[in-house]
């Protein structure tokens, strides 16, 4: 749906979303609609379906990679259960939150006399991009899913990092989290992927603010300055497409996840998109191929459960920044579009416990067998 009218926007999701007896509906919106305007027509038109969404840095649709658009998808049928929360986020409570999780899973009830488990039920997380509680949040969440398996993303407002918004029960919120339990017959799985790999150009994190996620100091030097000089840039050179070329990644139980530079500030330090502490030490990654890597990504979701009917897709939007730098987007939209992904460019994603950057994440659903 790429009208600009936000109310017209409205009619044209609910003309593509409805259908009978729908347990859960998804949309993703540009950040710079006229948000109220939209919210007033979805909820006139939805009535009581459980529909949710989010303000975007870029949309995956039907026709692949786009900016500016309204997008989503429906889901319905006798075999599935949904159940969906808005978390609070300011501030954050890990007791209340995990009391919303139990009875998440409480209200879905038994099937065949069994409750939900990792092997018919799934997690999925819509979550303010700008509120900086994501770590707290998914820790606290799948701790308590029993094993569930989570896969989120992080609202976003294109490039500006100014306000992002999610949308439950007839109004665009701040500060939340939206937590939906999926349990289904269909064949499902949750995978994320990421195309870099780590280098030896290693570095200390020695001063920084956790709570704000900026890092003041890069081995005893002011941080900006001092990852420029790795890279033999100047910090004027330090952009957003430097950040999504030059990730840095930090090894968690001996795996590497990323975690990206968001902005150069004006005291030459450094805000990130993820947590980030005193003592850490990072390693400078570089890229391989990220066409080739989705697709590789995508050949193991079809040898495990078929061709998908549709992927819930969150993508970092740096990825995006890459792709659209290196030429790449039409064709990574196509892949996605090949392949029924629906879906974000995220200020963050999320996979299971953890609170990661520049990956894709995603939850495949197969076909009936």
């Amino acid at each position: 749906m790429q009208s600009r009218d936000a109310a017209q926007a409205a009619r044209e999701v609910h003309a593509a979303l409805d259908q009978p007896e729908i347990k859960l509906a998804v949309f993703y919106c540009a950040a710079d609609m006229d948000l109220p305007v939209l919210a007033e027509g979805l909820h006139r038109l939805f009535g009581d379906v459980n529909l949710i969404g989010c303000t975007t840095a870029g949309e995956i649709t039907p026709q692949g990679y786009l900016s500016g658009t309204v997008t989503g998808f429906s889901l319905a049928g006798r075999d599935l259960d949904v159940a969906t929360r808005l978390i609070p986020l300011d501030p954050f409570d890990s007791v209340a939150t995990a009391g919303e999780v139990s009875a998440l899973l409480d209200g879905l009830g038994p099937r065949d006399g069994q409750p939900p488990s990792a092997g018919d039920t799934f997690a999925f997380l819509l979550i303010d991009g700008l509120a900086m509680q994501e770590e707290l949040a998914v820790s606290c969440m799948h701790h308590h899913l029993q094993g569930i398996d989570l896969i989120g993303g992080s609202a976003a407002d294109g490039t500006r990092f100014g306000a992002t918004h999610l949308y439950y029960q007839g109004k665009f919120r701040q500060k939340v989290a939206l937590l939906s339990v999926l349990r289904t017959g269909l064949p499902f799985l949750a995978f994320r992927t990421q195309h870099f790999v780590h280098s030896d150009k290693r570095l200390v994190i020695t001063r920084s603010d956790p709570l704000r996620r900026i890092v003041f100091e890069i081995n005893g030097k002011p941080a900006a300055r001092e990852f420029a000089r790795l890279l033999g840039l100047a910090i004027d050179e330090l952009t957003p497409l430097i950040f999504a070329t030059h990730p840095l990644v930090v090894r968690v139980g001996g795996q590497y996840f990323v975690r990206s530079i968001a902005k150069v500030n004006e005291d030459e330090s450094l805000s990130f998109f993820c947590a980030i502490d005193d003592g850490i030490v990072l390693t400078i990654a570089r890229g391989m191929d990220m066409l080739e890597n989705l697709q590789e990504a995508f050949a193991k979701v079809r040898a495990t459960v078929g061709p998908p009917q549709l992927v819930l897709g969150c993508d970092c939007i740096l990825r995006r920044l890459e792709g659209e730098r290196d030429g790449l987007q039409e064709r990574i939209g196509k892949l996605l579009a090949e392949n029924n992904v629906i879906g974000f460019a995220t200020y963050g994603e999320q996979f299971n416990s953890m609170h990661v950057n520049q990956t894709f994440t995603g939850i495949a659903i197969g076909q009936a067998s």
